[in-house]
C-alpha cells in the first residue's frame, strides 16, 4: 500500500471490479475512458494485463478512482507511463495529483525511473492542468491518436515529468 497525504494506493483486486467499473460509467469519465459495452469486462481485462499494473484510489475508506502505470523495459528508453481517472464527485479536491505524486515517488523511491508519460486527449483541458499543477510539461501534440466512440480519431497531448520536477 501506498500512503499519499490524502490517498491511499493499493493493488487493485477483482473485489474493486464493480466500484471502478461504476466510476468509468460516469459519463464525465467515460468521455475520455471508453472501453466497449462491458465496462467490467474492461476493468477485469486491465487487471489481467502482466504489463500493466493497476491501483485502486482510496480516500475516507472508499474507491475513488484508480491510477495504473507501464514500464518501458529498454534500457536505453526506459520511463513509466501513467493513466489516472477518477469519480467525478471527489473531483477539485486534489486527490488525482496527490495519487499521481505518490505513485511517482514510488516508482521513483523503488524504481529508478526517472521520468514519466501521460497522454490525454488534448480537449481535456481538467486533466491538463492537473498535470501540470503535479509538474507534467507538454511535450506536443500527437496528431489523431486515439478513435473515439465517436468513430473519429482525435488528438492527445504528450506530456513528461521528470523525476527533479515533480511538484507537491
Amino acid at each position: 500500500m501506498l500512503r499519499g497525504r490524502a490517498v491511499t494506493l493499493r493493488p487493485a483486486t477483482v473485489a474493486d471490479v464493480p466500484a471502478l467499473a461504476a466510476i468509468r460509467a460516469a459519463p464525465e469519465v467515460r468521455r475520455w475512458w471508453r472501453g466497449g459495452d462491458d465496462l467490467a469486462d474492461s476493468v477485469r481485462a486491465d487487471l489481467g494485463d502482466d504489463d500493466l499494473h493497476v491501483y485502486a484510489i482510496e480516500h475516507d475508506d472508499r474507491v475513488v478512482g484508480a491510477i495504473q502505470w507501464h514500464a518501458e523495459p529498454d534500457p536505453d528508453y526506459r520511463h513509466a507511463s501513467m493513466d489516472v481517472f477518477l469519480d467525478p464527485a471527489v473531483r477539485g479536491e486534489g486527490l488525482g495529483g496527490d495519487a499521481i505524486r505518490t505513485l511517482a515517488r514510488h516508482l521513483i523511491d523503488e524504481y529508478g525511473h526517472h521520468r514519466f508519460t501521460i497522454d490525454p486527449a488534448a480537449a481535456n483541458s481538467a486533466a491538463i492542468r492537473a498535470y501540470a499543477k503535479v509538474g507534467f510539461r507538454p511535450v506536443g501534440i500527437m496528431r489523431r491518436y486515439e478513435r473515439g466512440e465517436d468513430g473519429r480519431w482525435h488528438d492527445a497531448l504528450l506530456m513528461d515529468l521528470l523525476a527533479e520536477d515533480l511538484a507537491g
